[in-house]
């Protein structure tokens, strides 16, 4: 009996159990199953492209292909120092030397024979430009040109098949994307940081320049001193930008940099090779951005578009037919939302081009075809001014009889004016420059240098034949 009971109880708990096991696969088993699916269920929002052995994106192919076509570039200038004025007395040296000063920064080279952007700050009023390569070759690079309203410089080395970064595409970047920035921050070469795209088309005021153009890619990669002037590539290693600032309370990285988009670099860099110069396109208006506040001035009912405040007397702009308080909408096709895109657009074209400009007047589209003009008020191309031109005089060294004669060390003499700056301040053949800008010159080749990386005010110092020393300044 006792036996029997045991039996009964046993199988009354082996049922219980199978009931229980039965139920947990109806109602709870059932219900893990669909919330594990969930949770591993893939999303994908965009083209991302992960290794196939890792899982994870892969640098190692961009890093190698762009790092050896990053080069440091060093800048050596001129600079005065102020001797002992008791030693002067004894010794009678009352002249100055000069002492170099060193700057650094990064350069990209874009084709096998040597050229290289950089940028303008980097270059800028140097008397000196060396190039060194991955390879630790060194290199002295001639300057071809420079744009300050990009902040934008093309350089040169002669040198042949160069490891070189083909251009991208940085219209096609999305926020978000990974890039890289190589460059020597610190003077520590071949350093390749990663990021993401943060943002485009900002306006940062930091070019001084009047007419500057700002559309910058901001970046969350590492840039820091020495950084400017180098590469922003995407994965597949193409150049999408040039890295140029940082934002940053102490100087250093803080989290946020920014480089001038391909798309700027590539015009400017095409028109230094082949004129020397930029040539600029204007479309002749004063712009403003159509936020909130001009909304409601304004009652403009959609913020969209680009709104034009004023037009300029015989521009591009209004002899097409474009009137003051238009929304510019799109330039040959491509929306503009701000000042800095529809800038960054214009700029991409040459005086003489003609584009398509849709613009909302009286809440209607509209459209007009638009001839673009350059700074000066027409389609012709700008020629690169030389120093001589420009001071429109023929000058020579100055030759050891006036040296000995006037007790002088140094110099370049005027042998013959012309139209140009020299003349309209008053300066009179035979004056000998001694000094620009408190640089000394020391050759006519010194004083195109100057001549040709000054931007702005000239101050001259010098002397005339009758030992008279004389002062003249003039604007660029």
């Amino acid at each position: 009996m006792k036996n029997r009971q045991i039996f009964i109880s046993l199988l009354i708990a082996i049922i219980g159990g199978l009931v229980a096991v039965f139920a947990y696969s109806i109602f709870i088993g059932k219900n893990e199953k669909i919330i594990t699916a969930t949770v591993r269920q893939p999303v994908a929002f965009t083209d991302f492209k992960p290794d196939s052995n890792t899982g994870y994106v892969d640098f190692t192919y961009a890093a190698e292909k762009t790092i050896h076509a990053v080069v440091n570039v060093k800048t050596q200038m001129a600079m005065e120092t102020y001797k002992n004025p008791i030693l002067e007395f004894f010794y009678g040296d009352n002249y100055k030397e000069p002492e170099p000063v060193l700057g650094f920064g990064s350069g990209v080279i874009i084709s096998p024979d040597g050229y290289i952007v950089t940028n303008n700050h980097v270059v800028d009023n140097s008397d000196k430009v060396f190039v060194t390569l991955n390879d630790k070759r060194e290199f002295e690079a001639k300057v071809i040109g420079t744009d300050p309203s990009t902040d934008l410089a093309l350089i040169k080395i002669d040198a042949d098949n160069l490891f070189y970064i083909p251009y991208g595409n940085s219209d096609k970047l999305m926020v978000g994307e990974w890039v890289l920035a190589v460059g020597n921050p610190f003077t520590i070469t071949s350093t390749v940081t990663a990021g993401i795209v943060s943002a485009k088309g900002k306006n940062l005021g930091i070019i001084q320049d009047r007419y500057r153009i700002e559309s910058f890619i901001q970046t969350d990669a590492a840039v820091n001193r020495g950084n400017s002037g180098g590469a922003l590539v995407n994965t597949r290693g193409e150049l999408v930008g040039i890295n140029t600032a940082i934002i940053s309370p102490s100087g250093a990285y803080a989290g946020i940099s920014f480089a001038i988009p391909v798309s700027i670099v590539k015009k400017v860099i095409s028109d230094l090779i082949e004129f020397g110069v930029v040539q600029r396109a204007i479309l002749g208006v004063s712009i403003q951005e159509v936020n909130a506040e001009l909304a409601k001035e304004k009652n403009i009912k959609v913020l969209e578009g680009v709104y034009v405040s004023e037009l300029r007397e015989g521009g591009a702009a209004k002899d097409a037919g474009i009137l003051a308080g238009d929304i510019i909408l799109e330039v040959d096709g491509v929306k503009v939302n701000s000042p800095s895109e529809l800038t960054e657009q214009i700029n991409r074209y040459r005086p003489g081009d003609k584009v398509t400009v849709n613009l909302k007047r009286n809440d209607k589209t509209k459209q007009f075809n638009v001839v673009l003009r350059n700074l000066q008020g027409d389609t012709k191309v700008v020629k690169s001014e030389t120093y001589d031109t420009i001071l429109g005089a023929k000058i020579v060294e100055v030759d050891n009889e006036d040296k000995k004669s006037l007790g002088i060390k140094y110099g370049v003499k005027v042998v013959e004016l012309n139209a140009g700056k020299l003349r309209a301040e008053g300066v009179r053949e035979g004056f000998i420059i001694t000094q620009i800008n408190n640089k000394s010159v020391y050759s006519v080749e010194d004083l195109k240098k100057i001549i040709d990386n000054t931007k702005g005010g000239v101050y001259i110092k010098g002397v005339y034949p009758n030992g008279v020393i004389a002062y003249y300044a003039f604007g660029m």
